[in-house]
């Protein structure tokens, strides 16, 4: 039997990079799909190449930073899907830059996107899994929530903001049959994560390919934080809650 047979699931930031990845694997493992993503016609061309290949996958144009762009994500995935079984909070952003150079404006970026969205995306689907007493949230955390990276204050703090909600929900809906996990990659070889290197070695930071394989042995692949997404999000994880998984081969370690 597949691993989310059955399942229904709903990924945010599904359109790129590990996103993408997990909705591959998950639709691979027998789920059924939403993708939510601002970059619509990267979310439309993903989804209709899985469902061509026989995978029921969907996709939705919204940006789950804003109220109005969460609802849209979550009634498209009630309409389609109907329950949700699977939150995965998935989209984010990044900004590399001194402290002091850094504006209230981005800020609010940064937390909207990074920890507001996987608030508001919380609050819309936990109602449905509280009342079947069952279900899965699964967030996108950083290894800055133990190791702060060089320049990226507002993201390292975006980011804690939202792995420490996620902890707080485990603990908090635990004996209400829901499970609440964080994946925590390093440096991952997508858009987002190459964007960083390059914004890093742009202010001198030693960011190089040698210097990533230093710190973590290679750049880890965007499938390999999927598998352990697919993982947390599978009756095979059934007794992991709370946990914060750090995909990033001794990073955080050494």
């Amino acid at each position: 039997m597949k691993r989310l047979e059955r399942k229904n699931v709903l990924i945010t930031g599904g359109a790129g990079g590990a996103g993408a990845a997990s909705v591959r694997l998950f639709a691979q493992e027998g789920a059924r799909v939403m993708i939510a993503d601002r970059d619509g016609e990267a979310a439309r061309q993903l989804a209709e190449e899985l469902a061509g290949a026989g995978h029921e996958v969907d996709w939705v144009h919204a940006d789950v930073s804003l109220v109005e762009g969460a609802r849209t994500a979550f009634q498209a995935a009630s309409e389609r899907l109907g329950r949700i079984d699977v939150l995965f909070n998935h989209a984010g952003i990044i900004l590399v830059k001194p402290f002091l150079d850094c504006t209230l404006e981005e800020w609010d970026e940064l937390m909207d996107n990074n920890a507001k969205s996987a608030f508001l995306m919380t609050r819309l689907v936990l109602p449905q899994m509280l009342e079947r007493g069952k279900g899965t949230l699964v967030f996108t955390s950083t290894t800055g929530v133990r190791a702060a990276t060089h320049l990226e204050a507002l993201y390292c703090a975006s980011k804690a903001a939202m792995h420490q909600l996620a902890r707080a929900l485990a603990a908090l809906e635990r004996d209400q049959g829901i499970r609440c996990n964080l994946i925590c990659p390093s440096f991952v070889r997508t858009r987002h994560g190459e964007h960083e290197i390059a914004q890093l070695r742009s202010y001198g930071v030693l960011a190089s390919e040698s210097d990533v394989n230093a710190m973590q042995g290679r750049i880890c692949e965007p499938e390999e934080v999927a598998e352990v997404a697919l993982f947390l999000a599978s009756d095979a994880s059934s007794f992991v809650n709370g946990a914060e998984v750090f995909v990033d081969n001794t990073f955080t370690a050494v």
